[in-house]
């Protein structure tokens, strides 16, 4: 096989492996908290604010803090660097996406997922 065959396939072969470690690092799955302190990566849990512990924002270093309850009823706090997501108190749900340190989920970003406005609506057609 002539060196430049050689050169090109070998090319070929690093270029494809580090594709895929890129896009193994790239994606984020969702966990529940144990599955999360496991893996030691960054993921996506779902679960809901505990309302009871409140939350609390430091305008000072700009961390914003809440606990919350995943889908499993596993407790942790949440410490998100930046402001209250908007409609967090009205919200039915939330998604953190961020890693484990110990014993605080350090979230990079929190979704919020607040009632329909459309909820109600198709039982009121029904009832008309």
């Amino acid at each position: 096989m002539k060196p430049r065959y050689l050169i090109g396939l070998v090319l070929i072969i690093v270029i494809a492996a580090l594709s895929f470690m890129m896009l193994d690092e790239s994606s984020i799955e969702y966990a529940d908290l144990d599955r999360a302190a496991r893996l030691g990566k960054t993921v996506q849990v779902v679960g809901t604010w505990v309302k009871e512990d409140g939350s609390s924002y430091d305008a000072a270093s700009n961390l914003f803090s809440f606990r919350m309850k995943d889908e499993q009823g596993k407790q942790i706090d949440v410490v998100l660097e930046g402001a209250k997501p908007n409609n967090f108190e009205i919200a039915t749900s939330i998604v953190v996406k961020g890693r484990i340190e110990g014993s605080t989920l350090k979230a990079s970003n929190v979704l919020t997922k607040c009632p329909s406005k459309y909820e109600g609506q198709a039982s009121d057609l029904k009832a008309s």
